[in-house]
């Protein structure tokens, strides 16, 4: 397999504004009608049995299979690993691709030979391997604005997704998060749709290039369809409730630039809109995404999520795949059913091949379904190329990689408060205190789906650099860098850094009802200022939190977000290398009682507005 030139990817790099947006227009060659590939696939689909069929929609995650031989057995088209399947050998790249390679094989030794598609979450870098480069999660690049930059960080996780053999990842998240209270905040570029479409074409860009067939081009997978954002309360998995015009101004538009840069895959979403489920939205799923704006690619479920449908399962299968699903994840396996739930992979094959016989699916979604993947599969050169290119191992975590991920730490800081001119700090200063407890964890960097699902404090992977870490590789040899927990000896500092963290999350346990800082933190913020030194609080979070009391006890507030491994990226703007670019693509919340808040509410008064963002020389009057 071929490496991208290091011509093009410097190309790529160096891409201004400008000509990301012109990228943004053209349109994407994909799956063309007519072509060879569409006849190749329909000529597939007619030498298929049903069971050859019903295979190619089922996906099964690695831990439910009784045995690699299933594949085989049932015909499985797809293999994913959730937030926490790794291999069972271990965690290295190496590791990823004799996994891969060995799920692989058994695709291979089917009739018709139909190579199967491995997905996983690798949403901000190869995120579940040890060692991989991870970048800042999409909050934090929604604040860069940067369309070229984040084609560019697609491309580098293509590379190490495909280093692995992996071929499909469930990103980018075209989200539109319009309520803080909601954990998956993170995940979304910005409350508005625009930023949001901009910025997640060119992440589908980067992961599959200009065409699929490309080596290193990964199945990129815009997620969730539609309207997870908007859910009432910021309750995960709730409710959108909104008219329909509002809901495709705010929430269809995002998929629009992604469907036109040719995103193969669609993640249909747990939620509602006006309470009916997504899985089951024939109009939405059909009518609206694949016939009125044409989407050529295929609709896959979330996590077992058929079974929140109403019914029981054989009924679900049913309405899910009527209503325009194409392929269903299966996170539960014969050998055993975790929390009791009956709903395993060889029950949906079964269920769906009695459907089919039964009149209850038509025959003609079967093969709508079926001809869309494999188009896919076509397209990605999968039947040419099935194994890994082990060649390619050398791309996770090196160090033009990193370097790019540090170059979008620094271009996704917000400078919200800097009053006396307190940042940048010298590299001069006598002695510079580290506090609070996100000054020198790389998990907290990090935030969710970072190697785990939920993600952890701690040394969660290797080859990162803490922001603790960062001072002491940046600042002059006369400077003495101190770490204090909780600032108590910060007495006689040039400065104090306080950074507080929010502790790692993902879905459904992110949820939160309160933002404001807890009374611990307020007590290290508390602590620094009492040292009489300039205190700069820098904040690592998912979304904007209440800072009330903290606001007053800071010279200066840094809003990092959850900037990954390369803690390097922030103190070359608190330094003074660079001067900090970020804007708000979230606005931020006074209080609680002003959740939920986003640019062009009619009443609008947050403490710091969409787009707001200071640089060096402003102070926040």
């Amino acid at each position: 397999m071929k490496y991208l030139p290091l011509l093009a990817v410097v190309a790529i790099f160096a891409l201004g504004r400008s000509n990301g947006l012109a990228a943004a227009e053209a349109p994407y060659q994909f799956m063309t009608p007519g072509s060879e590939i569409d006849r190749r696939a329909a000529a597939l689909v007619r030498e298929m049995t049903l069971a050859e069929k019903i295979g190619q929609m089922t996906q099964v995650d690695c831990n439910a299979l009784l045995n690699r031989e299933e594949i085989t057995k049932y015909f499985l088209g797809s293999v994913v690993s959730g937030g926490s399947s790794d291999p069972q050998a271990g965690n290295t790249a190496r590791d990823w691709a004799d996994h891969y390679d060995a799920h692989q094989q058994p695709a291979l030794l089917t009739r018709l030979k139909i190579p199967m598609l491995y997905g996983v979450d690798a949403v901000h870098g190869h995120n579940n391997v040890i060692g991989a480069t991870i970048f800042p999660h999409n909050i934090g690049l929604g604040a860069t604005r940067d369309p070229a930059l984040v084609e560019a960080m697609g491309r580098v996780v293509a590379r190490e997704i495909a280093a692995t053999g992996v071929d499909w990842t469930f990103a980018p998240g075209v989200i539109v998060a319009r309520d803080e209270r909601w954990g998956r905040t993170y995940e979304s570029f910005a409350e508005e749709p625009a930023l949001v479409g901009e910025l997640g074409a060119a992440f589908v860009r980067g992961l599959q290039m200009p065409s699929l067939a490309d080596p290193t081009a990964i199945l990129a997978c815009a997620k969730h369809f539609l309207g997870d954002g908007g859910t009432t309360g910021g309750v995960d998995q709730g409710d959108t409730r909104m008219e329909e015009p509002e809901l495709r101004r705010v929430f269809l538009a995002p998929y629009l630039p992604a469907i036109r840069a040719g995103v193969g895959s669609i993640m249909v979403s747990y939620s509602s809109w006006n309470g009916l489920k997504m899985h089951g939205h024939r109009y939405l799923l059909t009518d609206v995404l694949k016939h009125e704006h044409g989407f050529r690619g295929f609709l896959v479920s979330d996590w077992a999520a058929i079974d929140q449908l109403p019914g029981d399962f054989k009924s679900d299968i049913a309405t899910s795949i009527n209503a325009g699903l194409d392929m269903v994840m299966i996170p539960n396996g014969p050998h055993g059913k975790p929390s009791g739930k009956p709903n395993t992979y060889v029950e949906f094959i079964t269920y769906l091949k009695e459907l089919v016989q039964a009149g209850r699916v038509p025959l003609a979604r079967i093969d709508d379904a079926v001809e869309r993947i494999l188009r896919v599969k076509l397209e990605m050169g999968l039947f040419e190329h099935p194994f890994t290119d082990r060649s390619l191992l050398s791309e996770v975590g090196r160090p033009a990689h990193r370097e790019l991920a540090r170059r979008a730490v620094r271009e996704s800081l917000v400078l919200l408060k800097n009053e006396n001119r307190t940042l940048p700090l010298a590299k001069t200063a006598h002695r510079l205190v580290l506090a609070g407890n996100g000054a020198d964890d790389l998990g907290r960097q990090c935030g969710g789906w970072t190697i785990s699902w939920q993600g952890k404090p701690g040394k969660v992977t290797e080859g990162g650099t803490t922001i603790l870490e960062a001072f002491r590789q940046s600042v002059g040899p006369n400077c003495e860098i101190t770490c204090s927990a909780d600032a108590s000896a910060a007495k006689g500092a040039d400065a104090v850094v306080v950074v507080l963290a929010e502790d790692p999350y993902a879905e459904g346990k992110g949820d939160r009802h309160d933002l404001a800082l807890p009374p611990g933190q307020l007590a290290v913020l508390r602590n620094a200022k009492a040292s009489g030194a300039p205190v700069v609080l820098v904040l690592l979070s998912g979304r904007p939190l209440i800072l009330d009391a903290a606001l007053g006890l800071a010279d200066a507030v840094v809003a990092a977000w959850l900037p990954g491994t390369e803690g390097r990226g922030l103190t070359d703007v608190l330094l003074g290398d660079h001067a900090p670019t970020g804007k708000l693509s979230f606005s931020w919340p006074r209080s609680m009682a002003q959740i939920p808040v986003n640019v062009g509410d009619a009443t609008y008064d947050p403490l710091f507005p969409f787009g707001f963002g200071l640089t060096y020389g402003q102070i926040r009057k």
